[in-house]
C-alpha cells in the first residue's frame, strides 16, 4: 500500500472541470503535494454545487468532462508523480427523477430491479414523492399536471417537475382528459404529494433532513457491487489510489461495509468522514483512520489562552443573558431536530419500536405517547453519534453504552417503563428487533450532527473558533501535557488518519478560526471590537444574534472581499439554522433584514481587526507546523496554503487564486511580505520535507520533548533522524529549540513563534 504524505483536497464543479484541474498538477507537486484529494465525481443532479447528490455512481459527471477527461486528469497528475484520493458516497443518492434507477423504479414499482436498491419502504403502500408545490388534488383542479414522453417513456409533468410514469389503463386517457389525471396517479407505485407533508410521513431514509436525498442498501451484496462497479474499475486501472467514505456512520452496518470494500481494495487507503466525541476511539475498522475532525478540535484548543476564553465566557453571559451549560443548550437542540426537523424520522422508529413490542406484555401496558416519548428521551440523552450494534455483534462498549444513557434518564414512571422495554429492544434478536436497532442507530447519528452542528452551534455563541465539527464550546482550552498525550495515543492508533484544519464541511476556514481564537490572547481587545460592533446593532436585534455576527465580521480579519454579502448572505443561514427566530421553511423577513441590515454595517468596520490579525497570523503558522509534523497525514483544502479567512458553506467553497498561487511558487515576492506569504513558505518547506522522508513521518515515533513555558516542543524519530519541533503558544514569544542541525525554520537565522529543527545520527 502506498500512503500520500499529504493531500490536497480540490472541490470540482463551480467552474473546476478535469481538465482545469489537470493543469494544476505541476503547482501541487512543485508545493510538496503527494496527492489530490478530490470531491465526489460520478454524475451528480444538474447545477450541483457539491456532487454528494449523485444519481449515477456508473457515469464519470460529463459535467466535468466524463471518463475521458478523468483519464486525462489522471494522466497529468501521474506524469508530476501525484496519485489520486477519490471522496465517495455510499450512504446515499438524489431522490429526484434525474436519478437513473430511481426513474425505473417510479415506472415498475416493486418489480424495479432496483427497488431493492434504495431504503425505502414500498412493500405496504406507495412510494411517496414529497416534490410538489401543492396538495396533489388542487393542482389537479387547476390543470396543473399534463402527459407527455421523455426518451425512456411517458411522465407526468407540471411545471419543470417530469415524473416517469407506469404504463397503466388511464395513461391512454390522461394524455388528451385532465380529468383522467387523478385516476392516472391512483394507479401508480407512487403517490406524489405536496413537499411539507414530509414532516408527517415519509416512505424513504433520508440524510440528515434532506428529503432529496434517499439512502442506498449497500448492506446487500448485489447492491454493493451496483454501487461500487465504477469505482473498483477505476482502482484496478490505476486511476484512484485511495478512498475517503463519506458518511460512515449513515450505513446500516459501517464496520460489515468496510470489510468488504477492503477485501475489493487491499492496497488502497481508506479513511472515514467519522466524528469522535469526546473520548470516543475509532472502531476497530479495516481503516487508515478518519478524515481528521478531532485534530481541529485539539488545535483550537491548545492555541486558545485559559485565561482569555474564561473572560470571553463571562462577557457572553453577561451581554446575552445565556447562562446555559452547552449541554443544556445541545439537549433542547436535540428534542427540536427530532420532533420537527426529523419528524418523519421519529414516526418510523415509532413503528418499529411497536413492531418490537407487539405481542408481548410491555406491548399491552405502554401507551403510544409513552413508547414515542422514550424515543425521543434515548436520543436527546444519547452522547455519541451511534453506536456499532449488528445481529452477529454486540460490542461490550456499545451495550454500556445503551444501559449507561436509559440509567441516567429520570422520566415519569411509564416513560421509565418505555425506556426500559426500548434498551431490552434494542439489544434483542430477530428481524423487528434487527430493524428497530439499524434504524435506531442511523438516527442518533443524524439527530447528533442535526443538533449539533447545525443548530446548537448557531445558538451557543461565546467564541466561534469553539464551535466546530467535533468539538464542544465547554471543553475549554487544552495544556500541552494532554496534547502530548492525545498525540502518543494518536501515534499508536490512527497514524495514517488525516489531519485536518478546514474542509469543506468546516464551519469556519483554519485562519478565520485564528483571528477568532486571537481574541483569548486579548480580551481588552475583544471587549473594545465587541464594544464597537454593539454601538452599530439595531434596535430589537436579538443580544446573541449580536454576539454571533460581531464575531463572524472578526474572523474575515481586516479588509475581507466582498464583506457586506458574505456577511448577510451568512446571517440568514445562521439564524435559520439556530431554529429560534426565523426558519429555512418559515423566513421571518423582520428578523432577518435586521441581522441583514447589521451584518452589512459591520462590513464596513475595521479598527482594531488589524492588532487582532496580527496575533492570529503567528497562531497561524503554530497552526501549520503542527498540523504538518504531528503524526498522521495532512489535508490541504484548497486555497489554505495562504491565509484565506471563510465562514460556513457555501463561503468556504470561492473560487481560489490558483493563478497566484502558481505565481508564488516561482517567485515568493508575488505574494505580499507578511503572513500570507510565511504561510506559504511554512507550507511549502513542511510539505517538500515530508515528500522527501516519508518513512520520517508515515512510521516515525512521536515524543515529547522538553519545551519553556507557554511553549510546546516534541520530536519525530525514524532511523537516525530526528526532527525537533518546537512553538510558542503566547503570541509575540519566539520558539527556543536547540540549534542541532539543519534548521527549516525560521529561514535566514531569524526569529518567530515556529522552530524546526532536523539532526541526522
Amino acid at each position: 500500500m502506498t500512503l500520500p504524505t499529504a493531500t490536497y483536497r480540490l472541490q470540482f464543479r463551480d467552474g473546476m472541470d478535469f481538465d482545469r484541474a489537470a493543469g494544476l498538477a505541476p503547482y501541487w507537486a512543485g508545493l510538496g503535494i503527494s496527492h489530490l484529494y478530490a470531491s465526489p465525481l460520478f454524475t451528480a443532479t444538474g447545477g450541483s454545487t457539491h456532487g454528494y447528490d449523485i444519481t449515477d455512481p456508473t457515469e464519470i459527471d460529463p459535467a466535468l468532462g466524463g471518463r475521458a477527461g478523468l483519464e486525462r486528469l489522471s494522466a497529468a497528475l501521474k506524469a508530476e508523480g501525484l496519485g489520486l484520493v477519490l471522496d465517495i458516497v455510499p450512504n446515499h443518492m438524489a431522490f429526484a427523477p434525474e436519478t437513473p434507477w430511481l426513474r425505473d423504479v417510479l415506472r415498475h414499482g416493486r418489480e424495479s430491479r432496483y427497488a431493492g436498491h434504495f431504503d425505502m419502504d414500498i412493500a405496504a403502500d406507495r412510494l411517496r414523492l414529497p416534490w410538489l408545490p401543492a396538495p396533489f388534488h388542487a393542482l389537479a383542479a387547476d390543470g396543473a399536471f399534463r402527459v407527455e414522453d421523455d426518451a425512456d417513456g411517458p411522465v407526468l409533468v407540471t411545471g419543470g417537475l417530469r415524473i416517469p410514469l407506469a404504463e397503466t389503463p388511464s395513461l391512454a386517457a390522461a394524455r388528451n382528459d385532465p380529468g383522467a389525471i387523478t385516476a392516472l396517479h391512483e394507479e401508480q407505485p407512487w403517490r406524489a404529494v405536496y413537499w411539507r407533508t414530509e414532516m408527517d410521513s415519509l416512505s424513504h431514509r433520508r440524510f440528515f433532513n434532506v428529503t432529496g436525498l434517499i439512502g442506498v442498501k449497500v448492506e446487500d451484496p448485489a447492491v454493493f457491487e451496483d454501487v461500487h462497479r465504477l469505482l473498483f474499475e477505476l482502482t484496478e486501472a490505476g486511476i484512484v489510489d485511495g478512498i475517503r467514505v463519506d458518511h460512515v456512520d449513515g450505513l446500516a452496518d459501517p464496520a460489515g461495509y468496510l470489510d468488504k470494500l477492503r477485501a475489493r481494495v487491499p492496497d488502497h487507503p481508506v479513511w472515514v468522514e467519522k466524528i469522535l466525541t469526546g473520548d470516543e476511539r475509532l472502531p476497530s475498522w479495516p481503516v487508515e483512520g478518519t478524515t481528521g475532525y478531532e485534530i481541529t478540535r485539539v488545535f483550537d484548543r491548545v492555541l486558545a489562552a485559559p485565561e482569555g476564553l474564561d473572560h470571553i465566557t463571562q462577557a457572553f453571559r453577561a451581554a446575552t443573558g445565556r447562562t446555559a451549560p452547552f449541554h443544556d443548550v445541545l439537549a433542547d437542540a436535540k428534542r427540536q431536530v427530532l420532533t420537527q426537523d426529523l419528524s418523519a424520522e421519529l414516526w418510523a422508529l415509532h413503528r418499529l419500536f411497536c413492531a418490537v413490542l407487539d405481542g408481548t406484555p410491555e406491548g399491552e401496558e405502554l401507551g403510544p405517547e409513552a413508547t414515542r416519548q422514550a424515543i425521543v428521551e434515548y436520543i436527546t440523552a444519547f452522547p455519541r453519534y451511534r453506536t456499532y450494534l449488528t445481529a452477529d455483534a454486540q460490542p461490550e462498549e456499545d451495550l454500556r453504552l445503551i444501559a449507561d444513557t436509559i440509567d441516567g434518564i429520570r422520566p415519569p414512571l411509564p416513560v421509565g417503563d418505555a425506556l426500559k422495554a426500548l434498551g431490552a429492544a434494542l439489544t434483542a434478536r430477530g428481524p423487528a428487533a434487527d430493524a428497530l436497532r439499524v434504524r435506531m442507530q442511523q438516527v442518533t447519528g443524524a439527530v447528533a450532527a442535526k443538533a449539533q452542528e447545525d443548530t446548537a452551534f448557531y445558538r451557543e455563541t461565546r467564541l466561534l473558533s469553539m464551535n466546530e465539527v467535533g468539538g464542544e464550546p465547554d471543553d475549554g482550552a487544552l495544556d500541552t501535557a494532554s496534547f502530548h498525550a492525545l498525540m502518543t495515543q494518536r501515534a499508536e492508533e490512527m497514524p495514517h488518519g488525516m489531519v485536518l484544519t478546514s474542509s469543506h464541511d468546516t464551519k469556519r476556514s483554519e485562519d478565520a478560526r485564528t483571528m477568532l481564537i486571537a481574541a483569548t490572547h486579548a480580551p481588552a481587545a475583544f471587549d473594545a471590537w465587541m464594544a464597537r460592533c454593539a454601538a452599530q446593532a439595531p434596535e430589537g436585534l436579538d443580544p446573541g444574534t449580536e454576539w454571533y455576527l460581531s464575531q463572524s465580521r472578526l474572523a474575515l480579519g481586516p479588509e475581507a472581499e466582498a464583506a457586506a454579502e458574505r456577511l448577510a448572505d451568512h446571517a440568514v443561514k445562521a439564524l435559520r439554522e439556530a431554529k429560534e427566530a426565523t426558519y429555512h421553511t418559515a423566513p421571518d423577513a423582520a428578523v432577518e433584514d435586521r441581522a441583514t441590515g447589521f451584518a452589512r454595517a459591520l462590513a464596513e468596520t475595521e479598527e482594531g481587526l488589524a492588532a487582532l490579525a496580527e496575533i492570529a497570523a503567528q497562531l497561524s503558522l503554530v497552526q501549520v507546523a503542527l498540523k504538518l509534523t504531528i503524526p498522521g497525514i495532512p489535508d490541504i483544502y484548497q486555497g489554505a496554503e495562504i491565509i484565506t479567512r471563510t465562514l460556513t458553506d457555501p463561503d468556504n467553497r470561492r473560487p481560489v487564486d490558483f493563478d497566484l498561487l502558481r505565481r508564488a511558487l516561482e517567485a515568493p515576492d508575488a505574494l505580499p511580505q507578511g503572513p500570507a506569504r510565511d504561510k506559504f513558505a511554512l507550507t511549502r518547506t513542511l510539505l517538500r520535507l515530508r515528500r522527501d522522508r516519508p518513512a520520517l513521518f508515515l512510521e516515525g515515533s512521536y515524543a515529547p520533548a522538553e519545551a519553556a513555558p507557554g511553549q510546546l516542543s516534541f520530536t519525530r524519530q525514524h532511523e537516525g533522524l530526528t526532527l525537533l519541533v518546537t512553538v510558542a503558544l503566547r503570541p509575540g514569544a519566539a520558539a527556543e529549540g536547540a540549534a542541532e542541525g539543519e534548521t527549516l525554520w525560521p529561514r535566514d537565522a531569524g526569529q518567530g513563534p515556529v522552530r524546526i529543527a532536523l539532526r541526522t545520527a
